[in-house]
């Protein structure tokens, strides 16, 4: 991409020095100097809008990378100190982040799932940190262990869960990852894991950008 801009750069400072030296130039041959300029910068506007596009994919997908490493190291921090490993924004091992409970839910969703706006499919998504405009993607909020008329709603569940938007704060040091692109946003989902011993399944994470959630998404096993 510097060599793209390297050369327009150059092509700029050879017509400029050549107008610029000699002398009793007319202004039609001004005109055609500026007509040529014009050509070639709007030649090179659309290849130059593609690269800024990959620019905002490749970032899209690193920035999905460091959530999917942090989420990680979450679950690996809590199964040492609550002795099962959870992901963020779960109240328990067990229970899931979003709407889905299965993978494959999820993945004929995400067939559909190319806008933003989806309002039929965004509203099962949580958003990380919880600063998207509107109320399109939900908000995480950690289960109570008693709810308004004394049910158990989290049973056994550990002290020290917070709302999954807390959580993802307090991986970044109290800072966030904002999607590269003007409608992007980062949601996620986890499907719960299920049995013990010999026989525990580990919970699974789906991180995605709104902007495009079927081409800009990633799962990871643990």
């Amino acid at each position: 991409m510097k060599s793209f801009f390297n050369r327009i750069k150059t092509f700029s400072e050879k017509i400029t020095k050549n107008f610029c030296s000699c002398k009793g130039q007319s202004i039609a041959e001004f005109a055609v100097i500026t007509a040529m300029m014009s050509t070639f910068i709007a030649t090179a506007a659309p290849r130059l809008s593609n690269l800024m596009e990959e620019g905002k994919a490749q970032k899209s997908i690193q920035e999905i990378d460091k959530l999917l490493i942090q989420a990680k190291n979450f679950y690996e921090n809590t199964s040492k100190f609550e002795g099962r490993g959870r992901l963020p924004g779960q109240d328990k091992f067990n229970i899931k982040v979003g709407s889905y409970s299965d993978t494959s839910e999820v993945y004929n969703d995400l067939k559909k799932f190319t806008t933003f706006n989806n309002d039929s499919i965004g509203p099962k998504w949580v958003s990380v940190f919880g600063n998207h405009d509107g109320s399109l993607f939900q908000d995480d909020e950690y289960l109570t262990e008693l709810d308004n008329e004394g049910n158990i709603q989290c049973d056994n569940c550990p002290e020290g869960r917070d709302a999954g938007m807390v959580e993802w704060y307090d991986l970044f040091n109290q800072s966030i990852l904002e999607s590269p692109f003007q409608d992007g946003h980062f949601i996620y989902v986890v499907i719960p894991g299920s049995g013990s011993g010999s026989k525990v399944i580990a919970p699974r994470i789906i991180i995605a950008d709104a902007e495009n959630p079927l081409y800009f998404h990633k799962i990871m096993d643990l």
